[in-house]
């Protein structure tokens, strides 16, 4: 029990006395305690709706208020163009397209039953089916209430009736891994270039080989390059295995878009990541400290980056901390590439953000890295 006790003062010592290890120990996971679940709000909001309207009467305006004006669905836009609509779709404004045909009204009134066209982004499975039965709740409600509209009961002799025919996009089945396998995909990669990345370089540290290279004659950007390189190859080779051998041959995805823009981002994405890695590996003085910095980011990085929680269903300033962080782009591009065959022009903002926050994160790291060395 002596030596027990010597022990046990020894690592409350060596723990009390590294400032950077009580910080990660008590201020990461308040701060994570306190933003994370205000961030990941599993309710589905702020679903996106086109609405298509061809009959232009009181009746299919009637009902576009009461869809506009429901807590769950925010309107991207009314035309009479379906093409006009599908265009928002593929282009992420919109989630949803209901399309009222001409001769709504003058049906519903004459025939007591009546259509309505449902087209769904179906790349988020679970919010296709979800916002389609919220949708198809509202127009239930409303249903009901022209059943109980006196002008109604005079006219006619039957009840009105509304019915729903809908159309899923991108993911007709709404098979949720077709959903969940790309943004995995993007979280294994990160993982592999930051704490691969992290763990060499710290524990370099730790044995003393980086004090006797910082004397060489060995230039600054051949370092980085030489830590950068190796990890930014196993990370394309990481993400080709799991593309073509997981995806491919379990799920059966097959990619509809261009291989070759898709492994463009991917090797940016990867310079940015590793950037992350090296920053951390400023910062930390052993492997420790390394691990827990990094299993800081990487909880952000996931819990805010829409794999889980779409972002459109988080606050304010949640969506605006997400529009920062690098994940969201790769896991937005890797499904729009993967799952819809978008091209170039769908995703040059975010070639322009990555591009730009590798830059930033690398020149950080360096002079960081300068600056204690």
């Amino acid at each position: 029990m002596k030596t027990l006790r010597h022990l046990l003062i020894k690592e409350f010592r060596q723990i009390f006395r590294n400032r950077m290890m009580l910080l990660i120990i008590f201020v990461a996971p308040v701060l994570q305690l306190l933003i994370l679940p205000l961030a990941a709000d599993f309710e589905i909001k702020n679903i996106n709706i086109s609405i298509v309207d061809h009959d232009h009467s009181s009746v299919s305006r009637q009902l576009t208020s009461k869809i506009e004006f429901s807590k769950y669905f925010k309107l991207a836009s009314v035309s009479d163009s379906y093409q006009y609509a599908l265009h928002q779709i593929e282009k992420d404004k919109a989630d949803l397209i209901l399309e009222i045909p001409k001769g709504f009204e003058a049906n519903l009134y004459r025939e007591n039953k009546q259509s309505l066209f449902l087209a769904v982004n179906a790349i988020n499975g679970v919010k296709a089916g979800v916002g389609g039965a919220y949708l198809s709740r509202i127009i239930g409600d409303f249903n009901r209430e022209l059943q109980t509209k006196s002008g109604f009961n005079s006219r006619m002799n039957g009840i009105p009736t509304i019915e729903i025919s809908n159309s899923n996009w991108f993911n007709p089945n709404l098979d949720y891994q077709t959903f969940m396998v790309p943004g995995i995909l993007v979280l294994l990669v990160t993982m592999i270039g930051a704490y691969m990345c992290t763990l060499n370089i710290v524990k370099e540290k730790e044995m003393g080989t980086i004090e006797q290279i910082n004397v060489t004659p060995i230039k600054k950007y051949q370092f980085i390059l030489g830590k950068l390189i190796p990890f930014w190859i196993i990370g394309m080779i990481i993400f080709s295995i799991g593309l073509f051998v997981v995806a491919r041959l379990i799920y059966g995805i097959v990619p509809v878009g261009s291989l070759l823009l898709l492994y463009g981002f991917l090797g940016l994405y990867l310079i940015a990541v590793i950037g992350i890695g090296l920053f951390i590996s400023t910062l930390a003085n052993n492997q420790q400290q390394a691990m827990s910095l990094a299993f800081f980011f990487m909880m952000i990085f996931i819990l805010m980056g829409g794999l889980f929680t779409t972002i459109d269903s988080m606050p304010k300033w949640a969506q605006w901390v997400s529009r920062f962080n690098p994940v969201t782009y790769f896991i937005d591009v890797n499904r729009m590439v993967i799952m819809k065959g978008s091209g170039f022009h769908d995703i040059k903002y975010h070639f322009l953000f990555m591009g730009c926050f590798a830059i930033f994160i690398n020149s950080v790291a360096i002079f960081n890295y300068r600056k204690r060395a």
